[in-house]
């Protein structure tokens, strides 16, 4: 059926029906139903380097590999694996160079988070506050007259879930969102990718983008000689019907309900026509990175490979959801499998850098883009960690935090000393000789040298956090959340997280002195950034102790979300 006659058939089903289910199925499909169509699947051709390497000293390949929404116990290197599952792989990352034990990711969402990452700095200083919702729309479509990203925020605000405390849109902010695909990552920010190219580097993306599609955001536009994958947030990992695929829908979630409906399941190379992977997303995308490593053995090269999993859509591979029968509840298994795929690429990629005699010039960065999510339904996914996803807690910012570099770094090594996603960028560019930029304040720090023990100190003395109303502060082991509930009531929370990790124990009461300090490096901080880029739509309650779909009451600690 063509789209549109689906819109229509649904427009009458609700005018002449008046049926709220109808009107639902509208506002959950119509992104689906004006997205691009996806291809059958393709070859990747991957530009391939010389065919020796050149003569004299090489600087070092490095590959970031990013989880999306990965739990610090999701891992049996930094907590007990989902469900006891080990993550061997990924672990053996950490246990031959550096676990940086208290890692922070930019913020406590994806696009912020890895916008951070990917430019050294708060992406505050940008703009770059908040997710954008924006979907891959064809140009045809009349966004004049409904936004698409601004019906996402409206569904969540207004489907009925089992929260006790309900979302608030803002209809307003919704009237004065920028052009769909423009909410992103200027192009005058320099990106790790560009410090990189800069110094003779090939450099690629695979996966998960979710940092703009307009002019100059994209990861060709940003510094990526090749790009293979999403520009917006999320894909499927297989149809929904395939014959090896095993699904789990979080029905009591908007935002599951939501994906279901419109994600594709496609890829693009270097921006043209969306594809079909031929095989289940992440295990597409650890095969994808292979060849290219391949392809590139005789030239330094930089590989972003972001994967999107274990995000929601909760989608298993059966051979690896068979793999676990000892995992008796059907969603824990699911997401236990997901994770097992990337464990299972990272392996694949350590594998092949060994292989083309490789493995001891890399520097590997393995990290989440933030806790994991309370919309998956599932406990312990952050433990020792209060919070989650959304949230400025430890659960939701805690995150695994591991490089790898065998000629440099020293095998078995902690370090303690608060570290950020935006020191990436500093350590990757040192590594390749690439001085960071001097016109704009670059907010990381090398971590080789606190590393090896050649740099005294801690890396940061202090870290921040900004979404909207909502702001953290960790300094010296304490923690200052600042939480603008609606009504502009200011709810300060303080912790001291260097003794009560799990931020169990708020001491705002009994350290007044130390809130009105910590308030003022807030205020001096958000001097030096800028106004959001686009606004916030949404203020969502995110409880802090449970997972979404167990029971709530209003007196549940919460914190408002500003997205």
């Amino acid at each position: 059926m063509k789209r549109w006659a689906k819109i229509l058939l649904g427009t009458v089903a609700v005018v002449g029906g008046g049926l709220a289910l109808s009107a639902d199925y509208i506002r959950l499909n119509i992104n689906h139903w004006i997205s691009e169509p996806t291809q059958p699947n393709r070859a990747v051709t991957w530009d391939v380097g010389p065919q020796a390497p050149a003569e004299g000293e090489r600087p070092p390949n490095i590959i970031l590999i990013m989880a999306d929404d990965l739990g610090y116990n999701d891992l049996s290197i930094t907590g007990d694996g989902v469900a006891g599952m080990a993550t061997p792989n990924i672990d053996a990352i950490g246990q031959g160079g550096v676990v940086f034990a208290n890692g922070y990711a930019g913020n406590a969402t994806c696009a912020p988070s890895r916008a951070a990452l990917m430019t050294g700095r708060y992406a505050t200083r940008f703009g770059y506050e908040f997710t954008p919702t924006d979907v891959k729309i064809p140009d045809w479509f009349p966004t004049s007259l409904f936004r698409p990203d601004a019906m996402f925020a409206r569904n969540i605000a207004s489907f009925e879930t089992d929260w006790a405390i309900k979302a608030v849109f803002d209809e307003e902010a919704a009237r004065n969102l920028p052009p769909p695909g423009d909410k992103g990552m200027p192009a005058a920010e320099i990106t790790v990718a560009e410090q990189l190219k800069a110094r003779g580097y090939h450099t690629l993306h695979l996966g998960k983008w979710h940092l703009g599609e307009g002019k100059g955001m994209r990861p060709e536009d940003q510094g990526f000689d090749e790009s293979l994958g999403f520009i917006i947030g999320g894909q499927k990992y297989l149809p929904d019907d395939d014959p090896d695929v095993v699904n789990s829908r979080q029905d009591f979630d908007p935002i599951d309900r939501f994906l279901w409906a419109n994600l594709p399941y496609s890829v693009q190379y270097n921006g043209g026509p969306r594809f079909a992977p031929n095989r289940y997303m992440t295990d597409y995308l650890t095969a994808e990175a292979v060849t290219a490593i391949k392809a590139n053995r005789n030239r330094p090269f930089f590989m972003y490979l972001a994967y999107n999993a274990p995000h929601t859509p909760l989608q298993a591979l059966k051979s690896d959801y068979d793999a676990l029968p000892q995992i008796k509840d059907h969603r824990t298994r699911v997401y236990a499998a997901m994770v097992r795929a990337v464990d299972r690429g990272v392996g694949q990629v350590m594998a092949e850098l060994k292989r083309q005699g490789l493995d001891d010039n890399t520097l590997v960065i393995f990290t989440s883009d933030n806790g994991g999510a309370h919309y998956v339904g599932l406990n312990d996914l952050n433990r020792p960690y209060r919070g989650w996803k959304a949230t400025f807690y430890d659960g939701g910012i805690h995150v695994p935090y591991m490089m790898r570099w065998p000629a440099r770094l020293p095998a078995g090594t902690k370090l303690a000393g608060a570290v950020s996603h935006f020191d990436i960028f500093a350590t990757a560019s040192a590594a390749a000789g690439a001085p960071v930029p001097k016109d704009r304040a670059i907010d990381g720090v090398d971590l080789v040298p606190f590393a090896t023990g050649e740099a005294t100190g801690v890396p940061h003395r202090t870290l921040f956090w900004r979404s909207g109303g909502y702001r953290a502060v960790l300094h010296e082991g304490w923690k200052l959340h600042s939480i603008t509930q609606p009504g502009q009531k200011v709810d300060e929370r303080l912790y001291n997280v260097a003794a009560d990790p799990g931020e169990k124990a708020d001491l705002a009461r009994a350290e007044p002195a130390r809130v009105a300090q910590m308030r003022a490096m807030l205020a001096a901080h958000d001097a030096g950034q800028q106004e959001p880029a686009w606004p916030s739509l949404i203020r969502s309650p995110i409880p802090i102790d449970r997972p979404l779909g167990t029971r709530s009451t209003p007196s549940d600690p919460h914190i408002f979300w500003w997205n």
